[in-house]
């Protein structure tokens, strides 16, 4: 699709600019959407409708943001939003608690930092090593607010599991002891509560166990709480002995950098999960794009135009105005040719990936993919075969003409 006739398409739809940039107001909200935007045919278009609709982007504190109950297509859910929770007034719930995060990777850094940056008392469990080290270059001070693992149990009231599934299971004894009576363990996984039979993880039944489970990376954590935004996450209560324990889960969510928060189970959040990484998110979107690019390779396509009509234009143009507006946004804008090829050929995806789907979806839910992770995770020459498979990725065709194609880029040049 030729992204230059879609954009005037979309434009010729509206009666002026400015009608079209108030009814793709939403781009902004988005964080993955417009972690991509930044570099695709629309990108002028977005910067103006922001700058003209928003002014500054870093986020205002008199917004008004509270507790909705919406409709999500006939089902009512429960959203929490920030102002639930301003900043004063966590500061003030969490004054005599100490936060021991144990795990320094993606998630562990950003809702570290964030949670440190909002004023509440926050120290890190790891062991010595390269955690240890980017820790110290993130400001976290030996002694005062960076300890060993052992150390930051005994100090903390609230203890924050954001090491890694594998990791999880194997420290486990050594966590459990100092889970005493009315502290509060926190996950941003449902991992391994769910699958206690394979990781063995049972907490005591006199602490709060809950959840807040970001909706992007750790970095994407981190970068939208700097950029005065914030992304989405889930909220989820496992036990609740004290009484206040979905209080401390929204609160906690929002002290991390989350800008709304949904209700959830561990259950739930663990399918949907593994289910997503292994679907949409990242392993069938491999797939299509591997399967596509191949086929358009033995027609005689260059790789160039075979992984820009694969790859490219997907990322670049048309995924950011999906997530920003909906594919039925998406269809009423495109041409009439696209929109035609677009609405005969869906079904026929749709039914042939179904099957995979609910046959994923079962793994999941009988504990086949995580007994898989865990054991896989172990080994001894895990990293070593991690490496190879990772390195058959990047060294393909597909994505070494990726690399070719994002150097061509102007923001790259």
């Amino acid at each position: 699709m030729n992204s230059t006739r879609f954009l005037s398409r979309s434009l010729g739809r509206y009666s002026n600019a400015a009608t079209f940039l108030k009814q793709q107001r939403k781009v902004i909200v988005n964080a993955r959407a417009f972690s991509i935007l930044s570099s695709s045919t629309v990108q002028k278009a977005a910067i103006a409708k922001f700058n003209f609709l928003n002014g500054p982007k870093h986020y205002q504190p008199n917004q008004i943001r509270t507790l909705k109950t919406l409709d999500f297509s006939g089902t009512k859910e429960n959203v929490y939003e920030r102002s639930d929770w301003p900043k004063e007034k966590y500061q003030n719930y969490f004054k005599d608690d100490t936060i021991s995060i144990l795990g320094y990777g993606p998630q562990g850094r950003g809702q570290g930092l964030n949670a440190r940056d909002n004023g509440l008392n926050v120290i890190l469990g790891l062991r010595e090593g390269r955690s240890w080290n980017e820790a110290m270059k993130d400001g976290w001070i030996p002694g005062k607010s960076l300890f060993s693992i052992e150390e930051a149990l005994k100090k903390g009231t609230i203890i924050f599991n954001l090491l890694s599934d594998a990791a999880q299971k194997q420290l486990w004894p050594q966590i459990k002891p100092h889970l005493t009576k009315g502290k509060t363990l926190y996950f941003s996984h449902g991992f391994s509560i769910v699958y206690k039979d394979d990781t063995l993880v049972i907490p005591p039944k006199d602490i709060d166990v809950i959840m807040v489970a970001p909706k992007g990376s750790g970095k994407t954590v981190r970068t939208l709480f700097l950029d005065g935004r914030g992304i989405n996450s889930s909220i989820a209560v496992f036990q609740d002995f004290t009484g206040k324990a979905k209080d401390k889960a929204v609160a906690l969510g929002v002290a991390i950098g989350s800008g709304y928060l949904y209700e959830t189970t561990f259950e739930r959040e663990v399918f949907s999960d593994l289910v997503g990484e292994r679907g949409v998110l990242m392993g069938a979107i491999q797939g299509l794009f591997l399967a596509q690019y191949e086929v358009l390779r033995a027609r005689g396509h260059t790789p160039s135009e075979a992984f820009n009509e694969t790859v490219e234009e997907s990322t670049q143009s048309l995924y950011p105005l999906i997530g920003a507006n909906g594919m039925d946004w998406m269809y009423a804008a495109c041409s009439t040719t696209a929109q035609r090829g677009a609405l005969d050929w869906y079904k026929p995806f749709h039914d042939a990936v179904k099957p995979v789907f609910e046959k994923l979806y079962v793994s999941v839910a009988n504990g086949t993919e995580t007994r898989r992770v865990l054991e896989k995770n172990s080994l001894p020459t895990y990293r070593e075969e991690l490496e190879k498979e990772l390195k058959e990725i990047s060294e393909s065709e597909l994505w070494s003409a990726g690399k070719v194609v994002r150097s061509l880029r102007p923001e790259n040049k």
